[in-house]
């Protein structure tokens, strides 16, 4: 597995791959060093993980994102021909972004391994956000023509969700060769955990990226209208830089609002440790932007969240309105921080509403973890591997369960 992403803190990667390890696949993994990770190997759930290159993510332009995305290509590229000499792969499966990293896999595709390419974030519309970039900009149009060309240079193409299904067959690759897998929960890392904070404050939590689409600047807004009738309450922040000057612009908004050290920034943590921060907060909130990149762009915390017994507030993009209904969590108005605000309230104050949510989640969370399609993802692997035809994924236009095909019984 090749990956521009850290392997500790990524959780569709991790799923994969200790998939593969716990069924005695050998499975090495080319990744960044991010947070206190040194660069060089080490050995995670029975995966061998490489680490070659330092991220810091602090690109202030298109040209030093550029820079480092090209750097790890020629880097991995050396490492993963390096393996292959050595373990003849049968499979290199490459995750995205950028998804020209698939060319690193040159050496070993001659040499006769299949390639699968993991689409988890489509690459146009992801640039245009975190650049805040047209996306008639010839930058975009040029993606396209990679993401067309990389697609084509892989044997399959797994998409992290049905509506970029819809829009990468409809310009990139055929259905025929296309997968679609969800960031579904893991429960071996998001099992039910116990509460252990027994304070009388209300913790309100957010994991992820500080980028401009996750719309965070609308959820401080919405915050500090509920703390104006919560005093009690605290908004606690779990990620790493969109952008270079996202978390010190957030920080400076917070200051003019006056929430007084209520909101807290913490750094990126391991899986296993989110999992834990999470069953000890009271509310989890996805705020993203309909109009951008987060209109289409899949909130695996959502669930997480849901695993940990947490209910969640969310904004009501065309993605999460796809997967997700009212009898699981509470939606708002995307944009609308007095929405999000009177959501917030709703959610802590409503005993009943609480439990309902709390209830319906955990049922969700058994009929969608990554158990009921770990099986689905081996099958892939073992089929692609040795040249057979991969069954393509169904799409349906309503829920998750008819997009699965996984009916409640």
């Amino acid at each position: 597995m090749l990956t521009y992403s850290g392997y500790e803190s990524d959780n569709r990667v991790r799923r994969y791959a200790e998939a593969l390890a716990g069924r005695g696949d050998h499975v090495d993994v080319i990744a960044l060093s991010t947070d206190d990770f040194p660069v060089g190997p080490d050995v995670i759930g029975g995966v061998k993980l490489h680490r070659v290159q330092r991220r810091r993510r602090n690109e202030r332009g298109k040209m030093t994102y550029a820079w480092r995305l090209l750097r790890f290509l020629f880097t991995s590229s050396l490492v993963l021909t390096r393996l292959h000499r050595i373990h003849r792969y049968d499979l290199i499966h490459v995750h995205n972004v950028p998804d020209f990293l698939i060319f690193a896999a040159w050496y070993p595709k001659w040499s006769g391994a299949k390639l699968i390419l993991d689409i988890h974030d489509a690459v146009p519309e992801l640039f245009a956000s975190k650049f805040r970039t047209n996306e008639k900009n010839g930058y975009i149009g040029l993606l396209k023509i990679v993401e067309r060309a990389s697609a084509a240079f892989a044997d399959h193409v797994i998409i992290s969700n049905h509506l970029w299904y819809e829009k990468l067959t409809a310009r990139s690759v055929t259905s025929q060769k296309c997968s679609v897998f969800v960031n579904h929960v893991d429960q071996a890392i998001f099992y039910r955990r116990p509460r252990t904070r027994n304070d009388d404050k209300i913790i309100i939590v957010f994991p992820g990226s500080l980028q401009w689409h996750q719309g965070l600047d609308i959820a401080l807004k919405a915050f500090s209208r509920v703390r104006r009738k919560l005093p009690n309450a605290e908004f606690h922040l779990y990620g790493v830089e969109g952008a270079a000057g996202t978390k010190a612009e957030l920080a400076v908004l917070a200051e003019e609002l006056g929430l007084n050290g209520s909101v807290k920034f913490r750094g990126r943590l391991p899986l296993e440790r989110i999992a834990d921060v999470i069953a000890n907060a009271d509310l989890g909130v996805v705020p993203k932007r309909a109009d951008s990149f987060g209109n289409e762009a899949y909130s695996t915390k959502i669930m997480e969240f849901m695993s940990q017994g947490i209910p969640v507030v969310v904004s009501q993009t065309r993605v999460d309105t796809f997967y997700f209904d009212p009898t699981v969590v509470r939606f708002f108005e995307s944009g609308n921080d007095q929405g999000m605000a009177d959501a917030m309230l709703e959610v802590i104050e409503d005993k009943a509403l609480r439990h309902a949510l709390i209830t319906n989640a955990y049922k969700y969370v058994a009929r969608h973890s990554w158990d009921r399609r770990k099986g689905d993802y081996l099958d892939l692997v073992d089929a692609v591997s040795t040249g057979r035809p991969a069954a393509p994924a169904q799409v349906a236009n309503h829920t998750i369960d008819e997009a699965l095909g996984l009916k409640q019984q």
